[in-house]
């Protein structure tokens, strides 16, 4: 089944469309805005605390990639040593989840950096939170194209199966 013209184009213009922000905003160079302004004590204790839920997230975000790699690996362990034909369908299906659980993993840094730009962010922080944004957004929607197309692979031979039946 052929994609229509459209879905290709925009299929090709979002990731040229996100690359080119990207270089944009790298390009951008603002000076620190706020290099002398005092900070309240509560300011101080927010950055303290975002800081220290920036980091959790960051901890979330290694220990659900590394809980799927493990247990990838785990199961790649067991069908190489099962000896099955059904060695690259498996394969794939660990391919797929692993691509899925990165997809989380990649939100969870998104919204770590988003914690540590919350709190009185000068512009330059804020470009620099837009810049790491738009390259895990790059990452993250090539990861999920990925998925969807091996997906669609596996599908059909389901529904052929049904169909003979």
């Amino acid at each position: 089944m052929r994609e229509p013209p459209r879905d290709s184009l925009l299929n090709l213009l979002l990731p040229l469309a996100l690359i080119f922000g990207l270089v944009l905003i790298l390009s951008l160079n603002v000076g620190e805005g706020r290099g002398d302004a005092l900070t309240s004590p509560l300011e101080m204790w927010l950055k303290v605390i975002v800081g220290y839920l920036a980091a959790g997230t960051e901890i979330a975000a290694a220990v659900v990639i590394g809980t799927a790699v493990i247990r990838g690996i785990a199961t790649y362990g067991r069908i190489l040593f099962a000896r099955s034909k059904q060695h690259f369908d498996a394969t794939e299906a660990i391919r797929l989840q692993l691509g899925r659980v990165l997809a989380l993993g990649l939100e969870f840094t998104v919204a770590s950096d988003i914690l540590r730009t919350a709190v009185a962010p000068t512009r330059q922080d804020i470009l620099n939170l837009g810049a790491i944004v738009l390259l895990r957004t790059l990452l993250n929607y090539f990861l999920e194209r990925e998925i969807q197309q091996g997906e669609q692979r596996r599908l059909p031979e389901p529904e052929l199966d049904r169909s003979i039946r």
